[in-house]
């Protein structure tokens, strides 16, 4: 039998108030009167709107997110659409090992604009690349978060970010974004495989340290490499002969598919200014970021407009 919204709102606004009620003793109580919340549902509505009234009347600046969710949602996606080919890029590219992401990290430290994908992907990109202590966000905050990078950059600087594969993990990167930086120019970072072999050792510690792990991902690249290859590499991780690991993987496997990748995906690839690295350390990190940032994070030269009005 069908009752009238009267009726319904009475049923409706008791369940409401409960919750509110579990929810300001359960996980409201003790934040300060300086918090600021920010309420919303899936469509914005009577819900998140009597939540944010109560928690006005306690004496927190509540705000409700009009549209809810859902719209917010498509605000991200609009955004997405065009807000990545705003920028001009840097690429920074190199075969794995070359320290990429750490330069990004240094880019950072010194004041550049940087869009570290696999830091907002929680992966580095690769089959060893995943996080072994937590996973990675869902595509949604990912873009969310990519988003709202770019909305703290001024158009009118350079970003720098590095070559990335369609997908980061499990996470895809934005369309918009994958075809602005395909078509952008490209810094190579050109490390010696020693360098390469010496860096990823202090890089993937945590894989050294996680034997167990490391056996299992490999056997990802079994269909690839054949299991008298993996039988191989799995000797040398229970002998700990990382070194000669690390280089075989490099050789055998990483080197030809990245370049491949590399100057199939980036039209700028294989004419990039090159930046020449015999090791890897710290300090060289430094070094190469510093000449990066000097001679590439430059302003955007953008038309005039003088004449056209």
């Amino acid at each position: 039998m069908q009752k009238s919204p009267f009726e319904a709102n009475k049923v409706g606004s008791t369940l409401i108030a409960r919750h509110i009620a579990d929810h300001i003793e359960q996980h409201f109580h003790p934040k300060e009167k300086s918090w600021k919340p920010l309420i919303y549902c899936w469509r914005g509505g009577k819900r998140s709107n009597s939540l944010a009234h109560v928690l006005r009347q306690i004496g927190w600046q509540a705000q409700t997110l009009g549209g809810g969710y859902k719209s917010y949602r498509r605000y991200v996606l609009d955004e997405l659409q065009t807000l990545p080919t705003q920028f001009q890029y840097q690429v920074i590219t190199g075969s794995t090992g070359s320290a990429k992401s750490r330069i990004l990290e240094e880019l950072h430290h010194q004041k550049a604009q940087v869009l570290d994908l696999e830091l907002l992907a929680n992966h580095k990109g690769s089959v060893l690349g995943g996080n072994i202590y937590s996973s990675q966000p869902s595509q949604k905050l990912f873009e969310t978060n990519i988003l709202k990078t770019l909305q703290q950059f001024n158009t009118h600087q350079v970003v720098f970010i590095e070559a990335e594969s369609r997908k980061i993990g499990s996470l895809q990167v934005p369309d918009s974004l994958l075809e602005k930086i395909r078509e952008s120019p490209c810094i190579r970072i050109a490390a010696s495989l020693q360098a390469r072999v010496v860096f990823l050792l202090r890089d993937y510690d945590y894989m050294t340290q996680n034997p167990n792990i490391l056996i299992e991902k490999l056997s990802h690249l079994k269909e690839m490499h054949g299991q008298n290859i993996l039988h191989n590499w799995s000797n040398l991780i229970n002998l700990g002969h990382w070194e000669q690991l690390i280089e075989e993987l490099l050789v055998k496997h990483y080197d030809h598919l990245y370049k491949q990748s590399q100057i199939k995906n980036f039209s700028h690839f294989e004419n990039a200014q090159t930046i020449q690295a015999e090791d890897l350390s710290r300090e060289s990190i430094v070094q190469i970021a510093h000449e990066i940032n000097r001679n590439y994070a430059c302003s955007v030269a953008r038309p005039s407009t003088q004449g056209l009005i």
